[in-house]
């Protein structure tokens, strides 16, 4: 007890000094911390605002109608055997996969909210549904940062991968899947179900759509700002740690931890700012003068890790609900580790990546493209699990078709007999 009450006294002293260094900051350096939230907001109005708003207006219109609980049932087969994950969490895994971090943790909320899933469910699909976006792999890394197109699908690859490999394991560790629950009846009512669900759900919230899409629109803005601000902050929060010298100390200790991967100094430091924020820590990555393989190695550390910054807002977004968030940051470590697994797998089948020429446009630097190509993207992606499901339930229904002839075949050569 006296470990822990020391522990929390000495968080509680860490915070406090934190917030007098970034107010001695502001006094001292007051340009310097100007141009840093310049660059935050900068960020936040041309790309995030832009790219993920109609995604948070869509989300809160589906759970609103009930089209999420029609999802659950129709993907309850894939999702169940899968990550041990009832099938609205579907519905997450689609959007936070196709628009990125921190859409998973907003949507996880909501369903937690709605008790569309338990707790344990909830903490598990938050630890595996918060990634980058492809858009901003294939866009600002693959382009933008190493200026070579062919890499977006090496990076996206390991980075994919990682993550649901991190869902899988965290399945396998939760406990028995429950495929003989009252969300798994017979697949002949399957269909019947999911419209009952529809129909349940959208007379329960009982909002006209004037209502409904007024309600989205002000809970999503909100949303929004609060992450604004979170950008403009942790923005901040570099240039403080900068100037006083804790990114070197950072930098130090992870020369220690990963002292068998040889990497260059320069690439230390990139993984130092990475640690805090994700977009930084790649953009350095791709600028330093070691070998690309070994910039690729920390770009993937980097993303699979996502950053303080997109963790604080993940957590704000389920702070006023009782997911446990720890699932969530053993994910973080789990994907770094796999992402840095699956990138040395592919790049051994993929070298011809690194001699591709490369093009500068980016699809980051017209938002409206970006939530386009998403929106497409999800659209995609829901059609492909729905197909997947159904497949699954085809061939269940065969199975179980041909255990009814065999057995009756038998009958009736007893009764022959």
């Amino acid at each position: 007890m006296l470990k822990k009450k020391y522990l929390k006294l000495i968080f509680l002293l860490g915070k406090i000094l934190l917030v007098l260094l970034c107010g001695i900051f502001m006094v001292l350096y007051p340009q310097v911390m100007f141009n840093s939230s310049l660059r935050g907001l900068d960020t936040w109005w041309r790309i995030v605002f832009p790219a993920l708003l109609p995604f948070f207006v869509i989300s809160e219109i589906f759970m609103g109608l009930g089209l999420v609980n029609f999802l659950g049932v129709l993907l309850e087969p894939i999702m169940r055997p899968l990550f041990n994950l009832p099938g609205t969490s579907a519905f997450v895994l689609a959007v936070g996969y196709t628009s990125g971090a921190p859409i998973g943790a907003v949507l996880t909320g909501k369903l937690r909210k709605q008790n569309l899933c338990s707790k344990a469910e909830a903490s598990h699909l938050m630890a595996f549904t918060n990634n980058a976006s492809p858009l901003f792999i294939f866009g600002a890394v693959a382009v933008g940062m190493f200026n070579n197109p062919a890499l977006g699908t090496v990076i996206a690859g390991a980075h994919y991968l990682a993550n649901l490999c991190v869902g899988l394991t965290l399945g396998l560790f939760r406990g028995p899947r429950l495929l003989n629950s009252k969300g798994n009846r017979s697949q002949e009512k399957l269909l019947v179900r999911a419209i009952r669900a529809l129909y349940q759900a959208n007379i329960a919230d009982g909002r006209p759509i004037g209502k409904l899409l007024g309600d989205a629109v002000k809970n999503s803005v909100q949303t929004l700002l609060i992450l604004g601000g979170f950008i403009i902050i942790f923005s901040v929060i570099i240039e403080v740690l900068n100037v006083i010298g804790l990114l070197g100390i950072l930098k130090n200790f992870f020369s220690l931890v990963l002292s068998n991967l040889q990497l260059d100094d320069s690439l230390l430091h990139a993984l130092s700012c990475g640690f805090i924020e994700m977009t930084i820590g790649t953009k350095l990555a791709s600028e330093t003068t070691a070998n690309l393989e070994q910039q690729l190695l920390v770009a993937s550390l980097i993303l699979g890790w996502l950053g303080l910054s997109i963790h604080a807002q993940a957590i704000s977004m389920v702070a006023d609900t009782d997911i446990d968030v720890r699932p969530y940051l053993i994910g973080r470590v789990l994907h770094s580790i796999f992402a840095v697994l699956w990138l040395t797998v592919l790049l051994k089948f993929n070298s011809s990546a690194v001699t591709t020429n490369a093009t500068h446009f980016s699809l980051l630097e017209q938002p409206w493209l970006y939530s386009i190509h998403s929106l497409i993207n999800l659209c995609l992606t829901l059609l492909f699990l729905l197909a997947t499901s159904f497949a699954l339930l085809a061939i269940r229904y065969l199975k179980y078709t041909r255990k009814i002839l065999f057995f009756t075949s038998i009958y009736k050569k007893i009764n022959k007999n």
